[in-house]
């Protein structure tokens, strides 16, 4: 088994160097996960405190150049992270607050079940109810989480077996000559559609799930198991039409978080299907990832693997906690791995005064430098909801492994 990963072993040795060399040492190595726990608590009762006496529900995602913080609609794609920190730090805490918070942010989003107009919803229920159904006991959630997925099943086109990710007949991704645009993004929405199944005995939900990965690693892939952001299908008959970028630096470049969402996605995959070659994919994109020679020391990428100034481009703090969760699910799955030992690099970096801001400061948000969309000028080098929430899940998931308790 060890020799599988022989083509990797010097660079996780080189990063392991690198790592240790730096400055910003992490705040606390007794205890990571307390410490972390303690500053999440801390900045989220103030921001929570804020929201609560607005009487208002409000849904914190960034902050907008002026230092304010942007509170996003229940429509816009991030609305269900903020309640699922909730539901995350509940979890971590065991304390009733969250559990009261989690309720009323996720309950909120209601009508987003019947939201059909992009691939998003998986995110948005998925952060919020799903967790709620998962960690808060809340059985009556399974009619959001199992409708909700039926929505996002509507947008299925047959002919290509693909999710289509947006629609094209306004804004800005209808200048872009696209008919039916998949961004590797959507792999992250396949664990709404197999709970769903589960929950319901709804199989047609399984089969969308299923063809969407099995088209996307047919597509999405380069060569050296980098992905591209957007492939867009005829809907005539399911070929290719083109190979594009949004949100990275250009159409063959790497953008850094649609790595991170492949190789969560299809860990994922192989968690509700026991079909090998989603893992053996998730090991490629790993093997890509943490060899490649514009990946920093501290694990934590800039924007796109392959943007023109590095090193002085942004890192993107969001690309490496997801990457982080699908680590540590990696290394359940997989005895003798390098798995955790990166994950925990990651989540040792995070947690130094170079990412997580200090209590009080950053708009209340856990983690500083993240990267939305710098083609679009959008969410540059500031905190973002999820980058908040994919950290707290990777907390979640490292204590449950060094405590020997399954992951899921």
């Amino acid at each position: 088994m060890k020799s599988r990963f022989s083509s990797i072993k010097w660079a996780v040795a080189f990063v392991t160097l690198g790592f240790f060399s730096c400055k910003n040492q992490p705040v606390s190595t007794d205890d990571i996960i307390a410490d972390n726990v303690k500053n999440a608590v801390a900045q989220y009762t103030l921001q929570t405190d804020i929201i609560e006496k607005s009487g208002k529900i409000l849904n914190p995602r960034t902050l907008l150049p002026d230092g304010t913080i942007w509170y996003v609609p229940i429509d816009d794609w991030c609305s269900g992270f903020f309640p699922g920190s909730m539901w995350y730090l509940y979890e971590l805490t065991g304390d009733q607050k969250w559990k009261g918070l989690a309720e009323k942010y996720t309950e909120d989003l209601d009508s987003v079940k019947h939201l059909k107009w992009h691939h998003d919803v998986g995110f948005m229920i998925g952060s919020s109810y799903l967790n709620g159904y998962l960690l808060g006991d809340k059985e009556e959630y399974k009619d959001v989480i199992v409708t909700a997925a039926r929505s996002l099943a509507t947008r299925y086109r047959p002919t290509a077996k693909v999710i289509q990710s947006w629609n094209v007949d306004k804004g800005w991704q209808s200048e872009r000559g696209w008919e039916c645009p998949v961004i590797i993004d959507n792999m992250m929405n396949l664990e709404l559609l197999f709970e769903a199944t589960r929950l319901s005995g709804d199989s047609t939900l399984h089969q969308v799930a299923v063809d969407h990965a099995n088209t996307t690693l047919a597509n999405h892939f380069r060569e050296d198991n980098s992905c591209y952001h957007v492939i867009d299908y005829s809907l005539t008959d399911g070929s290719v039409r083109h190979k594009h970028t949004a949100q990275g630096y250009a159409h063959e470049s790497s953008w850094a978080r649609g790595q991170a969402w492949a190789i969560y996605g299809y860990t994922v995959c192989y968690r509700y299907t026991g079909d090998k070659r989603y893992l053996d994919h998730a090991e490629k994109v790993y093997n890509f990832i943490f060899n490649h020679k514009n990946l920093p020391a501290d694990l934590i990428p800039y924007w796109d693997y392959d943007a023109p100034n590095i090193p002085n481009e942004p890192r993107d703090a969001s690309a490496a906690a997801v990457t982080a969760c699908a680590l540590y699910e990696m290394s359940t799955l997989i005895p003798d791995s390098p798995y955790k030992a990166t994950a925990d690099k990651i989540v040792e970096s995070l947690s130094t005064p170079a990412y997580r801001a200090e209590v009080g400061t950053n708009g209340n948000f856990i983690l500083m430098h993240s990267v939305g969309s710098i083609p679009h000028g959008h969410e540059i080098d500031v905190p973002i909801n999820y980058a908040d929430y994919y950290f707290l899940e990777a907390l979640i998931k490292k204590q449950r492994i060094e405590k020997g308790e399954p992951i899921r």
